[in-house]
């Protein structure tokens, strides 16, 4: 493994849904090092086992594929430094703890439950900080240490933090950061079921896969000052450090499933595209150089740099998620824009029309496609509706005008030869020479009377394309009948 490639790695827990700023992490980390010619690895945290969730594990590799941030080293696809799931890894962990303790840079520590309920009583009462550990194991003589291990009294194994001066790190995005060792608790690194707690497994798999670049949520900060001293205890290179600003709802709330807010899981069910997703999360505390903001994946490789990283906490905006769906919509194919809203249509449509004449109706007034079928209630059969729907101040329109006009174009369409858009809208418009009106007080009565809506996908010519001659003339005849 070459020292000079850039290796990145996104280590999620499988907790059940991608959260938008996990998918953002993975993206900053895939982007990292495609942009330096280097490796994505996908590594799998699932050690706290209390917090995992069925499925989960597909949820990450899903979105990761749907999105087309693909991983060159992971659980599925191998590589040189597996297994790439942390619970398959723990038979590593203990052997590096025990390194420490011998080199006096961790020790056991024995400490019962109750003894540190107390504590934490006492520092309660005494008002100092509540949870932080004292020391007592810290400088067992070897002999008592011995005879606890053989007795098989359950232990922890703990980093010896100093005591003394400061531990400093020089984070991509916020600069150089310190701070008082005297604040650092003796963490522990090895649990009393053996397993090994989230920091040390983190540190230890960093290092054994060669990870240059760690790119995280700004809330890992405060543990960096820990990491730095497990590296230094074991005489390791330590990575370059890129912490990113948090995903805010609002200026005081960060951005929670648990409120309710979306996931990557949620816009997909609710029609965003999974491009405009990614590229609105490009921008969640990341700015381009220049004035586009709409870039494809290989165009974010070509222009991404940690430096755009703000320290800003970022503000989710839904107008602004929105704004880019549509846009992204706009630049599909027709034939692209019909693949996808297909599905959407077949929720409301279950009768024939033209579908192609639809989607080029619905295509650019379209923002987001969950919004499809609502549009389309009227296709199936028609909507009831009273004559006001007819009056239109615009287009000087009553139900009194709506009666003259459909009874005008009536004999019209029915001995229409050719029935498509085209021949429709200029029987209409001839119509409308003929009676010297303007085509919208002709037009709007056709659109209310097929579709009983004020906003349909097309206007009455189109409408009457999409159902057909028979359907068309069907509810011409009955909407008469009722005015």
């Amino acid at each position: 493994m070459a020292s000079n490639t850039v290796r990145t790695r996104f280590a999620p827990s499988p907790t059940g849904y991608m959260h938008v700023g996990n998918l953002r992490t993975a993206l900053y980390a895939y982007l990292k090092a495609k942009s330096k010619g280097g490796t994505f690895i996908l590594r799998i945290e699932d050690t706290d086992q209390g917090r995992l969730v069925e499925g989960a594990v597909d949820v990450i590799y899903d979105t990761l594929r749907q999105t087309g941030l693909l991983w060159d080293e992971g659980p599925d696809v191998g590589g040189p430094v597996g297994p790439y799931v942390q619970s398959e890894r723990m038979g590593m962990f203990r052997q590096y703890a025990e390194q420490l303790v011998e080199q006096g840079k961790a020790y056991y520590c024995f400490c019962t439950a109750e003894r540190l309920e107390q504590l934490h009583a006492d520092q309660k009462a005494a008002g100092e900080a509540v949870g932080h550990y004292d020391g007592h194991c810290r400088d067992l003589p070897a002999e008592e240490v011995r005879r606890l291990l053989d007795a098989g009294t359950p232990y922890v194994i703990r980093q010896k933090m100093p005591r003394e001066g400061v531990t400093g790190f020089d984070d991509a995005v916020y600069g150089h950061i310190e701070v008082n060792n005297a604040e650092l608790e003796d963490q522990i690194l090895i649990k009393t079921d053996g397993m090994p707690t989230y920091n040390f497994a983190n540190v230890v798999d960093d290092h054994l896969m060669g990870i240059t670049h760690v790119i995280r949520g700004s809330e890992y900060l405060s543990s960096t000052p820990k990491y730095n001293l497990l590296y230094d205890s074991f005489g390791w290179e330590k990575p370059v450090y890129i912490h990113c600003p948090p995903v805010m709802k609002d200026a005081q709330n960060k951005l929670s499933k648990r409120n309710g807010d979306a996931s990557y899981q949620d816009l997909m069910a609710k029609g965003y595209l999974s491009a405009a997703v990614l590229n609105y999360i490009l921008l969640l505390g990341w700015n381009p150089k220049g004035e586009e903001e709409i870039f494809s994946l290989e165009e974010m490789v070509k222009i991404f740099d940690e430096s755009g990283i703000s320290k800003s906490p970022a503000i989710f905006d839904p107008l602004k998620l929105r704004a880019l769906n549509a846009a992204y919509i706009r630049r599909l194919s027709p034939e692209e824009f019909r693949k996808m809203a297909d599905p959407w249509i077949d929720k409301a449509v279950h009768v024939e029309i033209d579908r192609d004449l639809l989607c080029a109706n619905l295509q650019p007034r379209c923002e987001v496609l969950g919004e499809i079928p609502e549009q389309l209630d009227f296709f199936d059969a028609p909507l009831p509706f009273g004559p006001e729907l007819y009056a239109n101040k615009k287009q000087k329109t009553t139900p009194d005008t709506a009666r003259q006009a459909l009874s005008a174009l009536l004999p019209v369409l029915e001995n229409l030869p050719d029935w498509n858009k085209d021949a429709i809208f200029e029987a209409c418009k001839a119509k409308a020479e003929e009676m010297e009106v303007k085509n919208g007080w002709l037009l709007y009565p056709l659109g209310i009377a097929l579709s009983g809506k004020q906003r349909t996908p097309g206007g009455g010519t189109d409408l009457a394309a999409m159902m057909g001659r028979e359907e068309t003339l069907a509810r011409l005849r009955a909407a008469l009948a009722a005015l």
